[in-house]
């Protein structure tokens, strides 16, 4: 998310989408949804205050402003499901991720995130120490030189320092009531940031152990939900099959209407036929009067043609017999062309003899 100005300063090191929660502080059992839909959630890094946050803005509204202390702990209630107790806000966040990696990656930065808070702690913790040690034994090393110089000093150095080191020596003592005046209203500082540590471990403890609870309540519950959601899923299956049923029927129907459409239109058809054969019965009668005469007529064809057939033979006799006539004759005209032959020989021999005797005379 873009920085707002609350947080200009700083930067964003891990972004992730979840649903985030907040404890019912009337009940500290029930969680109440702090937004409508999946939002980001994100890490960020102070370096000017060297510190680490976990922000989370769901339009304008800030739902999440939870800076991350050692003694925070990250708690995995389920696949999909983390919480974890802040006692400044005195309140319980959990978030819901769509997914159990997307919570593994936010849990692992929250331990990281922890583990530099805590070194952060530990370091600024050594330097107040060493300060403060310092200060308190720059406290006591002036006031020892200081005599230790008077003591060891020769009677000339007295008497030529003596007004120099008695002002050195009052400028040391206001240095030292400064000094001193700092580190108590430090250590009253460090009472009252130990105080209130005490009290947010007081309260965490009691946070954890009516996480605890919430946990045990959440384990029942989510018991429940799933052998509810076992009991769904067998619903649904059998809704499923109900309606692959439903749609099994639907497409059976859609068939036996397409067949029917077809059973009409042929139908329609048939009584078209049904009509027309109506039309042709009407003459009937006519046809049938029609039939008997050309039955009649077939009749007298036929004793035409058992007549016709009566000549035929008659003829095929005859031409039979009109064969063998014409075969007798055939011979009979060879015979005799073959005798005309030797008469016109014996003609044509008569006239050469003719001939010759003729010439003789």
């Amino acid at each position: 998310i873009s920085p707002v100005p609350p947080y200009s300063r700083e930067q964003p090191i891990f972004t992730t989408r979840a649903h985030v929660f907040q404890i019912d502080p009337s009940t500290k059992k029930n969680w109440v949804p702090a937004s409508k839909q999946a939002v980001t959630v994100s890490y960020f890094y102070d370096s000017t205050r060297n510190s680490y946050r976990i922000i989370s803005v769901d339009g304008a509204k800030v739902i999440i402003n939870s800076t991350i202390t050692p003694n925070m702990t990250f708690t995995k209630t389920s696949q999909k499901f983390g919480q974890w107790a802040d006692s400044r806000a005195n309140t319980v966040f959990g978030l819901g991720f769509p997914s159990e990696q997307q919570l593994t990656k936010f849990a692992e930065k929250f331990q990281e995130v922890k583990e530099a808070a805590k070194l952060a702690r530990d370091r600024s913790q050594e330097k107040i120490e060493t300060s403060s040690n310092h200060s308190q034994e720059s406290g006591r090393e002036t006031p020892s030189s200081t005599r230790a110089s008077s003591v060891n000093g020769t009677d000339d150095e007295k008497a030529s320092h003596g007004g120099s080191a008695e002002a050195h020596l009052k400028s040391e003592n206001d240095k030292l009531k400064i000094a001193l005046a700092q580190s108590s209203s430090n250590v009253k500082k460090w009472e009252t940031e130990l105080q209130s540590l005490r009290e947010s471990n007081a309260r965490l403890s009691t946070a954890l152990q009516e996480s605890a609870a919430s946990i045990e309540h959440w384990k029942k519950q989510f018991s429940a939900c799933k052998e509810e959601n076992d009991q769904l899923r067998g619903k649904i299956e059998e809704l499923e099959e109900q309606c692959n049923e439903i749609n099994k029927e639907k497409e059976r129907n859609a068939q036996l209407s397409r067949r029917l459409q077809e059973l009409e239109t042929e139908l329609q058809d048939k009584e078209l036929e049904l009509e027309e054969l109506r039309k042709q019965g009407e003459i009937i009668p006519e046809l049938m009067s029609e039939c008997e005469s050309v039955s009649e007529q077939l009749q007298a064809a036929e004793k035409k043609n058992k007549d016709l057939e009566e000549k035929v033979r008659t003829l095929r006799t005859e031409v039979e017999e009109s064969k063998h006539r014409q075969t007798n004759l055939k011979t009979e005209l060879k015979n005799f062309l073959d005798v005309l032959d030797g008469k016109i020989d014996e003609l044509h021999d008569f006239r050469q003899g003719l001939s010759k005797l003729g010439v003789d005379n």
